[in-house]
């Protein structure tokens, strides 16, 4: 996908509708509970989180499908990409917390999942760079749970 050369008044007015959408207190309370409680030390930790008597099944996929919107706008050029992760890279906090085990996700809950996470923390140069810290802190907090 062609990357636009420089941000403009669409990017910032899309920036500022995601922040808003962040912003309202249902998806708070889910950013919340998935960026506090959802620690998945296995496979099967995230695996029961997609099973819908889980506790935190409703915040994680309301919070893993708006990251997959807002980072697909960023994939597919809607976005300048390096201008909305400046203010966008909590869902790759998400993303670093089920990346050693997206594989098999995709094989046994859905083939698409956290495709467009993959792309910013792989394919986008902005992505990478900032994906790289996001990995490093939370394998961080992961080995002092």
């Amino acid at each position: 996908m062609q990357e636009k050369d420089r941000p403009d008044h669409h990017d910032a007015e899309i920036a500022l509708r995601v922040y808003d959408l962040r912003r309202e207190s249902l998806m708070r309370e889910s950013r919340t509970a998935i960026n506090r409680n959802f620690w998945p030390r296995s496979y099967d930790d995230v695996l029961a989180v997609t099973k819908p008597d889980h506790p935190l099944n409703a915040a994680f996929r309301q919070v893993s499908t708006y990251w997959e919107m807002v980072y697909g706008m960023a994939r597919w050029g809607i976005v300048h990409p390096g201008y909305f992760l400046e203010s966008n890279t909590e869902g790759l906090f998400l993303y670093a917390k089920v990346a050693p085990y997206v594989a098999r996700l995709r094989e046994d809950y859905s083939a698409t999942v956290f495709r467009n996470a993959e792309w910013v923390a792989g394919e986008c140069p902005a992505g990478r760079r900032l994906f790289e810290i996001v990995d490093a802190r939370t394998r961080k907090i992961l080995a002092s749970k």
